[in-house]
C-alpha cells in the first residue's frame, strides 16, 4: 500500500495542463468524495500497525500535492485565459457611476452659514460629545436648574459628566474660552435629546446657533440682524415677529416667527391659521454667560439665537414627514439634484 502512495505522488507530480476540464477531472479523482484520497483514508484501519505513522505522512503528503497542483493550474490557466484576451478589457468604457445628490439639511445648512458669512460671521464647531460644564453650568444652568428638565439628555454610562450635547451653545462656550471680543460666530452641529420620535420630532437633529458680542450690542441689532437673515433665507418680502419666551443662557429672551402666508389649505394647516411660523429662539446674552467666561458685563454686550434646520428644510421643500431626513431612501434623495 506504501508503495501505491508513491506512485500516486509521482503521478500528481508529473501532471500538467491548462484546460480547466482536465484540471476538474484530475481534482475529482484524487480529491473528490469517492476519490483516491478518501480511498486511502478509509484503508487505514487495515494497514499493518508498523507501517501506520509511514503511511500516515505520505497520505498526508499526496493530499498535500493535490491541493497544490490544482491550486497552481488553476491560477495558470486563469492568467493564460487573461493574455489572450479573455478576461477584463480595458478598452471598454467603463460603468457609469449614479450621480448622488447633497442632502437636503446639508444644502439648508450651508445656504444658512452662507447668509451669515457674507455680514462677518465665522464658522465654529465643537464635538458632539460634551461634558457638564460646556453644555449646561457654563449656560447659566447650573445643577438642580429646573431648566435642565427641558432637555432630555443622553448621558454617557461610563461618565456621569459626559453627554451628548443638547444643543451647539456648547460650541459658543469653547469658542469664547479661546477668543476675546469682538465675536461673531455661528456654529452648526448634530444634537441630541431623548425624545419620541415622530413626523415632527427626532431625538437626533441639526443646529446653527449664533453669537455676537461687542461693545454696545443692543437688541435692535439682534432684530436686524435675523429680519436680513429671514429675507435672505425666505425671500425679500419676508416679515418677522418677536415674542417674550424664557432662555437660561439670555435676557430677555424672545421666539422668533416668520410670516408664512395663507394661499393654501396647506399653509392653513402648518400654521395653525395664524400665517406665522416659529423658527428659531433669540436674545441677549445673559450677564452670568459672560462672567463665566471672564467677558466684563459692564463693558460688553452680546446677542444669540439658534434655530433647528430640519425644521427650516421642512417649511422650504414642504417635507410632511421629518423622518423621511434620516432614511437614506434613494428616491427621496434623488428630488435634490436639481438644487446642488
Amino acid at each position: 500500500m506504501l508503495e501505491n502512495i508513491e506512485k500516486y505522488l509521482q503521478e500528481v507530480a508529473a501532471f500538467e495542463s491548462n484546460d480547466p476540464a482536465r484540471i476538474e477531472q484530475f481534482r475529482i479523482r484524487f480529491a473528490g468524495r469517492k476519490g483516491i484520497i478518501n480511498e486511502l483514508f478509509a484503508a487505514f484501519k487495515n494497514v499493518p500497525k508498523e507501517d501506520k505513522p509511514r503511511y500516515g505522512q505520505l497520505l498526508n503528503r499526496l493530499k498535500q500535492a493535490v491541493n497544490q497542483k490544482v491550486a497552481e493550474l488553476k491560477a495558470a490557466a486563469q492568467e493564460s485565459k487573461s493574455s489572450q484576451g479573455g478576461g477584463l478589457d480595458v478598452t471598454r468604457p467603463g460603468y457609469p457611476y449614479r450621480l448622488g445628490a447633497r442632502h437636503p439639511v446639508m444644502i439648508v445648512r450651508n445656504r444658512i452659514l452662507d447668509i451669515f458669512r457674507r455680514i462677518g460671521f465665522n464658522v465654529s464647531e465643537g464635538p458632539e460629545i460634551e461634558d457638564d460644564w460646556h453644555n449646561f453650568t457654563a449656560l447659566n444652568l447650573p445643577e438642580y436648574h429646573p431648566a435642565r428638565d427641558m432637555q432630555d439628555t443622553f448621558f454617557v454610562e461610563l461618565h456621569p459628566d459626559w453627554l451628548l450635547r443638547t444643543h451647539t451653545s456648547s460650541v459658543q462656550i469653547r469658542y469664547m474660552e479661546k477668543h476675546r471680543p469682538p465675536i461673531r460666530t455661528v456654529s452648526p452641529g448634530r444634537v441630541y435629546r431623548n425624545e419620541d420620535v415622530s413626523a415632527r420630532s427626532h431625538l437626533m437633529f441639526h443646529q446653527v446657533e449664533g453669537l455676537y458680542i461687542d461693545t454696545g450690542v443692543s437688541f435692535a441689532d439682534l432684530k436686524q440682524t435675523l429680519l436680513y437673515f429671514t429675507r435672505e433665507m425666505f425671500g425679500e418680502k419676508s416679515r418677522i415677529r418677536m415674542r417674550p419666551s424664557y432662555f437660561p443662557f439670555t435676557e430677555p429672551s424672545a421666539e422668533v416667527d416668520v410670516y408664512w402666508g395663507l394661499e393654501t389649505e396647506e399653509d392653513y394647516r402648518i400654521t395653525k391659521g395664524t400665517g406665522w411660523l416659529e423658527i428659531m429662539g433669540a436674545g441677549m446674552v445673559d450677564p452670568n454667560v459672560l462672567r463665566n467666561m471672564n467677558i466684563d458685563p459692564e463693558k460688553y454686550s452680546g446677542f444669540a439665537f439658534g434655530m433647528g434646520i430640519e425644521r427650516i428644510v421642512m417649511l422650504l421643500y414642504q417635507i410632511p414627514d421629518i423622518r423621511l431626513l434620516f432614511e437614506n431612501d434613494m428616491h427621496f434623495l434623488e428630488q435634490f439634484k436639481s438644487v446642488l
